[in-house]
């Protein structure tokens, strides 16, 4: 897939999914209260709060509602591939889904640290891309600020774990996918044409990033 066709995409994509996240939205809709009862067991990897401890689990605080309920019914449908996950997400209704999203979608990410000695590279990537590379402005589509794109289903990753985002873009790189649609081709073909030392530049980079408050949607009670 070339650059342009990759940027396009996810023009198209964040045009598209607008209509589509809307009409999902009004189907199903969150309760941040009943979401807080739900949450219980997540605690135990993300955190009471949502913010993990443990580098290798994402901090989830401040997520966008209805991303996490997407995460959770891929991981569900196994299109998503992680044990663990699909051990809590087996049992939850469409319902719970969103509740939990919403409940998590009203905390607040802590602020990361990232490498000041991979600013300028991790910079680079994020506000302008290496057309050489074919690699779109990380901010096209999570926003200058990292808060990403609720409307188009970008998530949230300002301040996340280096750590995590390093394993993802890996994975991304191996051809793991979270999804059979177009969106979940974008990352893959993107993290593929990162090197290595790209790889931890932009992940430090998005992990200095933070959120002043958290990003709620129409989803979120």
């Amino acid at each position: 897939m070339s650059f342009r066709r990759v940027v396009a995409l996810a023009g198209l994509l964040a045009v598209g999914s607008v209509q589509a996240e809307t009409a999902a939205s009004h189907a199903i809709v969150g309760d941040a209260k009943a979401g807080e009862s739900k949450a219980a067991a997540c605690g135990a990897c993300h955190g009471s709060d949502g913010n993990s401890s443990d580098k290798q689990y994402p901090k989830i605080a401040g997520q966008q509602a209805d991303y996490i309920a997407r995460q959770l019914a891929l991981f569900k449908s196994a299109q998503r591939n992680n044990p663990i996950m699909l051990g809590f997400a087996a049992g939850l209704s469409e319902q719970d889904m969103h509740d939990l999203g919403a409940h998590f979608a009203t905390k607040q990410a802590t602020a990361g640290n990232g490498d000041q000695a991979l600013k300028a590279r991790g910079e680079q990537l994020w506000r302008v891309g290496d057309a050489t590379r074919g690699v779109p402005a990380c901010m096209s589509c999570h926003g200058p600020s990292g808060r990403g794109n609720p409307g188009s289903g970008y998530p949230q990753i300002a301040g996340q774990w280096t750590d995590y985002l390093v394993a993802k873009l890996k994975d991304w790189q191996s051809g793991i996918t979270w999804g059979n649609d177009e969106r979940g081709k974008i990352m893959p073909q993107i993290a593929k044409r990162l090197s290595e030392q790209d790889v931890v530049a932009v992940a430090s980079y998005a992990e200095g990033l933070h959120t002043a408050k958290p990003v709620t949607t129409a989803s979120t009670k």
